[in-house]
C-alpha cells in the first residue's frame, strides 16, 4: 500500500475536459525520506538595522532565529542581486559556521527547464506526462487497490466517433503481465524512483519561482543541529539617497539655532519595523560587478588522434628557422579598489575631526526637537545614528531630526557682478557644532519670520561657509572698468631672440549706496582671472575662483571700492626681423640694462650700415641699368646715321658718348661688386653680434 506522505506537490493535469489533481509524493514507498533544504520550513529574518549612504546604496542588517532544519529566504529585486552577491555576509552569533547560501538562478526559464528529461506543457494531460516516463516504475491507487509497475505507454483514447475521451496507461506489472488501466479511475499516482521525484519537484519549483519575475531569493540553510541558531545577514543594495534639510533661526538675543532633518525613503521592498537607522554623509567608492548573470565559456571539441581517420598532409616550403617564443604567463588584473566599510555597532562615543567621524544622534525627538549628537572617528565617513528604533513601511518616507543646537553665524551682504544692482542677504556660518553638517537646503527664519532659503555644501567641523537667502533692496552697487595701455617692463635677449615683458593695469571700481538707516557689512566677490594679480589690496579671503573683500557700510552712506589688477605677458621676436627704427624704440626704454643697451646699439648700428650698403648697392644697380639703356639707344642711333651720308661728325660724337658710358659702367660694376662683398662682411658681423647677444 501507499504509505502516508510527509511532503507532496499538487500537479494539475488535463484529463479530457476535466482537470485531474494528481498528488505526487516526495516520500518513498515503504517509508519517508528526509526533507531537502528546499522543502524545509522558512524562518523569518526581519530587518534590524539600516544605514543609508549618499552615493546610492544602503547597508542592511537582518537578524533572527534559524530553527533546526529550517531555511531563511531573503527576497531581492533582480537588479539588486549583483550588489547582494558582492557584499552579503552571514554570521552565527552562537559561534557556529555557515557552510554557504543558495540563490535563484538568472538563467531563462526555457534554459532551466530544458535540463530535465521531461516537460509539462500548457494544459498538458496526465497521459502525455506519463508517456514521457516509459520504463519508469509508478504506483497508482485505483479504488481500494494499489497497482505498481513500469510504464509501457500512456495515451488519450476516444470512444466512438463522437464519444468522450479518456486517458489510459499500459503497465508492465511485477508478475510480468501487461495491463491497461483507466487513469480517470486513479485517485493517486506516484513515481517510485526518488531521483525522478527530485527532478519533478525541482521542475515544479522552477515553474513556481518563475511566476515572481520581480523578485529573486537567497536561501540560508540550517545544518543538522539540535539547537536553534541566531543568524545575522548583512548586505548592500541600491537605495534612494537620503537628503538633509535645515532650519536656521536668528533671534534677537543669543546665537542662531540650526535644526537638521534627515529625509529618508523606504524603497527596499521590506518594512522597517523597529529598526535601528543611520544616515551617512560621504562618498565611498561603489561600483556594480556582474556576478548574478551566469557566465559560459565555449569549450573546444577534442578528439584523440587515434579515433580520427588519417588525412593527407600538405607541407609548406622551408624558411629560416625562427626562435620559438615562450608564451608569457597570464597575469591576473589588479583587483578593483576596495570599498571602505564602517565597523558595526551603535555604542555612542566621542570624537570628531575634519573629513571623518561617525556621529550618532542620541535622542529622537517629537515636533519640538532637542536632538543631540556625539561623534567618533570612522575613516573618511561621518554618520548620524538614531538611538530609538524607527518604523518605516515599504513605499513610505520619513523625516527624522538629527540636529538642534547653536551655531556661529553673522548676517551680512554678498555682492557679485552677476547679481545685478542689489546684493544678497547672506550669513556666514561657522561650524562649531562639533559635527560635520551634510549638504542640503536651509530655510532661514529671522525673528520668527520666514526670510528666505539657501543651499549649502557639506560643511566639515570648524569650517566656514557663506549662504545667501534673499535680495537686499536697500543697497545698490554699480561698477566701472578702466584699463591702461601695455607698458614694457623688461627687455631680455639671447641668441638672436628678443623677449619683452609687458604689463596692463585694469581697475574695477565698485560704487556702493546704502539707503537704509542701519550699518551693514558687504562682502564683494571679485572673480579671479588667469594671469591677473592684485596690486593694492589683500583679499579678506580667497576661493578657488574669486577674491572676497569685506567692506563696512555706514548707515545711509556711500562708498567706493576700487580693485586694481595687473596682467603680465611676454612677447618674443627675432632680432633679425627688427628694423633700426624699432630697435631705437626699445633702446629708449628705461628698463633695459646698460649691457643690453650697448649690445642692442651695436646691433642697431650694424643693421644701419647694412641698410646704407643696400641703398648704395641699389643706387649703383639703378645707374648701371640706366647707362645700359643709354648705350642701347646710342648704338641704335649710330646704326641709323651710318646709312645716311654727311653724318660722320654726329656719329663720332655718339661714339665718344658710348665710350664714356662704357667707362662709367666698368667703374659702377666694380663698385657694385665691392658693395656686395661689404654686405657679406657686414652680415657676418651682425650674425656674430646676435649670437653673442645676451642680457
Amino acid at each position: 500500500m501507499l504509505q502516508p506522505r510527509q511532503s507532496s506537490f499538487l500537479l494539475s493535469l488535463v484529463l479530457g475536459s476535466r482537470v485531474l489533481v494528481v498528488l505526487i509524493s516526495i516520500a518513498s514507498l515503504g517509508g519517508s525520506w528526509g526533507l531537502s533544504a528546499a522543502d524545509a520550513p522558512l524562518s523569518d529574518l526581519p530587518v534590524t538595522q539600516v544605514t543609508l549612504y549618499k552615493h546610492g546604496v544602503a547597508h542592511f542588517e537582518r537578524a533572527g532565529e534559524l530553527k533546526p532544519g529550517s531555511t531563511v529566504r531573503l527576497d531581492f529585486k533582480p537588479g539588486d542581486m549583483n550588489d547582494v552577491l558582492k557584499s552579503l555576509t552571514v554570521t552565527d552569533r552562537n559561534g557556529g559556521k555557515v557552510a554557504g547560501v543558495r540563490y535563484d538562478s538568472s538563467d531563462p526559464l526555457e534554459k532551466r527547464l530544458a535540463e530535465y528529461p521531461f516537460a509539462v506543457g500548457e494544459q498538458a494531460s496526465l497521459a502525455a506526462f506519463l508517456d514521457q516516463m516509459k520504463g519508469a516504475r509508478i504506483e497508482m491507487r485505483i479504488s481500494a487497490n494499489d497497482v505498481s509497475g513500469a510504464v509501457v505507454s500512456a495515451r488519450v483514447v476516444k470512444e466512438g466517433e463522437k464519444g468522450s475521451e479518456r486517458e489510459v496507461i499500459v503497465l508492465l506489472l511485477d508478475s510480468g503481465d501487461i495491463r491497461s488501466y483507466d487513469l480517470g479511475a486513479a485517485s493517486a499516482v506516484r513515481l517510485s524512483d526518488p531521483k525522478l521525484q527530485n527532478q519533478l519537484r525541482g521542475y515544479l519549483g522552477v515553474l513556481n519561482a518563475s511566476r515572481s519575475k520581480d523578485r529573486r531569493s537567497v536561501y540560508i540553510d540550517s545544518v543538522m543541529s539540535a539547537n536553534a541558531r541566531q543568524i545575522v545577514a548583512s548586505y548592500m543594495t541600491p537605495a534612494a539617497v537620503w537628503k538633509s534639510s535645515y532650519r536656521l533661526m536668528f533671534s534677537a538675543t543669543g546665537d542662531p539655532t540650526l535644526e537638521g532633518w534627515a529625509i529618508i525613503d523606504n524603497t527596499s521592498g521590506d518594512d522597517w519595523n523597529n529598526a535601528r537607522l543611520s544616515v551617512v554623509s560621504g562618498k565611498p567608492v561603489s561600483f556594480i560587478s556582474n556576478l548574478y548573470e551566469p557566465r559560459y565559456v565555449n569549450r573546444p571539441v577534442a578528439e584523440l588522434a587515434e579515433n580520427q581517420a588519417a588525412q593527407p598532409v600538405v607541407y609548406a616550403g622551408a624558411m629560416d628557422r625562427a626562435e620559438v617564443g615562450v608564451a608569457q604567463k597570464a597575469v591576473n588584473p589588479p583587483p578593483p579598489p576596495a570599498v571602505a566599510m564602517r565597523s558595526g555597532g551603535f555604542t555612542p562615543g566621542e570624537g570628531g575631526g575634519f573629513g571623518g567621524g561617525v556621529y550618532r544622534v542620541n535622542n529622537v525627538v517629537q515636533s519640538s526637537i532637542a536632538a543631540t549628537a556625539t561623534g567618533q572617528q570612522s575613516g573618511e565617513l561621518f554618520e548620524y545614528s538614531f538611538s530609538a528604533p524607527v518604523t518605516v513601511k515599504q513605499g513610505e518616507s520619513a523625516m527624522l531630526p538629527f540636529l538642534q543646537q547653536k551655531i556661529g553665524a553673522r548676517k551680512l551682504l554678498v555682492y557679485s557682478e552677476s547679481y545685478g544692482v542689489n546684493p544678497r542677504d547672506a550669513a556666514e556660518l561657522t561650524n562649531n557644532t562639533g559635527k560635520t553638517l551634510d549638504g542640503g537646503p536651509i530655510t532661514v527664519y529671522d525673528a520668527g519670520t520666514y526670510a528666505g532659503e539657501a543651499l549649502v555644501e557639506t560643511l566639515p567641523m570648524t569650517d566656514k561657509r557663506l549662504i545667501s537667502y534673499g535680495v537686499d533692496l536697500g543697497t545698490r552697487v554699480t561698477t566701472k572698468f578702466d584699463s591702461t595701455e601695455a607698458v614694457v617692463r623688461e627687455v631680455h635677449a639671447k641668441r638672436g631672440l628678443l623677449t619683452t615683458r609687458s604689463a596692463i593695469e585694469e581697475t574695477k571700481t565698485f560704487t556702493i549706496k546704502n539707503v537704509d538707516a542701519k550699518a551693514k557689512t558687504l562682502m564683494i566677490e571679485h572673480p579671479q582671472r588667469n594671469g591677473y594679480t592684485l596690486l593694492d589690496r589683500k583679499a579678506t579671503e580667497t576661493t578657488p575662483n574669486a577674491y572676497r573683500f569685506e567692506v563696512a557700510l555706514a548707515a545711509s552712506g556711500s562708498a567706493t571700492f576700487p580693485v586694481r589688477e595687473e596682467r603680465i605677458f611676454d612677447q618674443t621676436m627675432q632680432v633679425s626681423t627688427l628694423t633700426p627704427d624699432l630697435l631705437g624704440v626699445y633702446l629708449q626704454n628705461k628698463n633695459i640694462s646698460d649691457a643690453g643697451r650697448r649690445q642692442l646699439t651695436q646691433v642697431s648700428q650694424k643693421k644701419a650700415q647694412i641698410a646704407d650698403n643696400d641703398a648704395a648697392t641699389k643706387s649703383a644697380t639703378d645707374e648701371i641699368n640706366n647707362l645700359t639703356q643709354d648705350q642701347n639707344r646710342i648704338r641704335s642711333n649710330i646704326e641709323s646715321l651710318n646709312r645716311v651720308s654727311g653724318q660722320q661728325e654726329q656719329v663720332q660724337t655718339y661714339a665718344r658718348q658710348l665710350a664714356a658710358a662704357e667707362s662709367r659702367l666698368a667703374g659702377l660694376r666694380d663698385t657694385q661688386s665691392d658693395l656686395r662683398k661689404k654686405k657679406t662682411t657686414l652680415e657676418g658681423e651682425l650674425n656674430s653680434l646676435m649670437e653673442k647677444l645676451e642680457f
